[in-house]
């Protein structure tokens, strides 16, 4: 949720303390206040809270500061004192469905789903036509189990608000998660309609694919989501190719020496000044809709994906020297890209990885690009973690060394689809709110057969499912193959 409407005022509750009408630099609060909002909302962080610590400094209960505060820090990531301070606004002044929502999100970052399920409908009672509100709380549903309220939450949003494509892509999540995919593909199509969606291609002058045949013409295809996004959907490029004169691919170069050569590609763009002119154009995640994709159709001829035979040979004489002889190779990767949105849920701490080193005659290899300074204290727990991420410069020699491997372990990243797509058995550790891709109870993939699911039980706890891991892995490495 992002910063705005703080200021204004709450739609019902108690008045509480009256705080200061003014700063000391003599504007008002409500002038100070708008200008902290407007700052946050162009990510200037640091100077909104700073503006609101200057306000609460001369009037400390002042409850649109304490919550315009309390979102801001949430911003920054600092999760716990937004509660802290959102709890305190609410406390001086209840009625405001707003703040309600805020910390009902704050809450469930933080695995407080109790808390995040009460502030969330306390939102929706306060203001029962919000949409915004409505797809935050679908959320929170989807998280304790009751996907049933959550899709409820989610056609009542977008019923309310029919061009709320958040609320759609939320709605198309909750559908494909149940195996839905005849609905969820429909709704899935709003995501190029979300802020973020809008942003992954300029303003086009071709037509957008229909899916039918251009036997005449050049046809585009652009990776607009994530690596592993687009290694999901990369399976659909060969079928695409048949349907017209030539294909391009567009993608971003770290994925070049991986995608250029698949059946079809006729030329590979990584800059939006180098693709040539085109009849049609087509986001690579539109291809599963287009397709008419169904579970029993996920085309899964598996590897679709081929690593450089030169380079797998290079990995491979480099792993024989570097590693000990005659043990599995297993390569860990615990963490996504931090800027991800859901990489507070997906990815852990290499601490917690550590009841794995143990487990039996092993050789770990580091998939990490780049290893955070965090896990650098943690790396003793792995005496024998080869750590080979700088020499990782794209997704080819990351999958020639995954093909030199024999098992990936990690959390819900592009290397479980890397290695899934390659064909290689992939263990992948997957928060309780999973991802819609896969689906749910399930322990394997329809679209990976090689890959292995942990499950959370509950939200935030890594520690079941890497117990889990740790008895499979046992029995793997003690009976000889993974």
């Amino acid at each position: 949720m992002s910063a705005t409407s703080f200021v204004q005022q709450p739609s019902g509750g108690q008045a509480g303390s009256q705080p200061a009408t003014t700063t000391p630099g003599g504007e008002t609060v409500e002038q100070a206040l708008a200008r902290a909002q407007t700052a946050a909302q162009a990510k200037r962080l640091h100077e909104a809270s700073g503006i609101c610590a200057d306000v609460l400094a001369a009037s400390p209960d002042h409850p649109a500061a304490l919550a315009l505060h309390g979102i801001i820090i949430g911003m920054t990531g600092d999760a716990e004192t937004a509660v802290t301070l959102l709890r305190k606004a609410i406390g001086l002044r209840p009625g405001n469905a707003t703040w309600y929502a805020h910390l009902s999100s704050l809450c469930r970052a933080t695995y407080r789903m109790d808390e995040a399920l009460a502030a969330g409908q306390e939102s929706i009672r306060l203001d029962p036509n919000n949409p915004e509100n409505l797809v935050n709380l679908s959320l929170i549903f989807v998280d304790v189990d009751d996907r049933e309220r959550a899709t409820a939450c989610l056609l009542r949003a977008v019923g309310l608000k029919h061009d709320h494509a958040d609320g759609h892509l939320a709605l198309a999540q909750t559908l494909l998660a149940s195996g839905d995919f005849d609905a969820g593909w429909i709704e899935y199509e709003w995501r190029n309609l979300t802020e973020a969606g809008k942003a992954t291609m300029p303003a086009m002058t071709s037509a957008p694919w229909n899916g039918m045949r251009i036997p005449n013409g050049r046809l585009l295809l652009v990776g607009d989501q994530g690596y592993g996004d687009t290694i999901q959907f990369a399976r659909y490029i060969p079928m695409a190719a048949k349907r017209c004169q030539e294909l391009i691919l567009g993608c971003s170069a770290e994925m070049a020496p991986l995608l250029a050569n698949i059946p079809g590609v006729k030329q590979y763009c990584h800059r939006w000044a180098d693709v040539p002119g085109h009849a049609a154009h087509c986001r690579l995640s539109s291809l599963p809709y287009l397709f008419h994709t169904r579970l029993d159709t996920i085309p899964a001829g598996i590897p679709y994906l081929k690593a450089d035979p030169a380079r797998v040979a290079h990995w491979r004489e480099r792993l024989d020297a570097t590693l000990p002889a005659g043990v599995k190779r297993i390569g860990l990767a615990w963490t996504g890209r931090p800027t991800h949105p859901n990489d507070r849920r997906r990815s852990m701490p290499l601490a917690q990885l550590g009841l794995l080193a143990d487990a039996g005659p092993a050789a770990f290899v580091s998939l990490q690009k780049p290893m955070l300074p965090r896990d650098l204290p943690n790396l003793p727990l792995f005496p024998g973690l080869t750590d080979l991420g700088a020499d990782l410069a794209d997704f080819g020699e990351t999958a020639a060394l995954i093909e030199n491997l024999d098992l990936v372990v990690t959390v819900d990243t592009s290397m479980g689809h890397l290695a899934g797509a390659l064909g290689k058995p992939a263990w992948i550790l997957i928060p309780k709110a999973a991802d819609w891709r896969w689906l749910l109870e399930r322990e394997d993939s329809p679209w990976y057969p090689s890959v292995r699911l942990f499950r959370q039980p509950k939200p935030g706890d890594w520690n079941e499912p890497l117990q889990r891991l740790r008895v499979a892995l046992a029995e793997e490495l003690d009976h000889g193959g993974a």
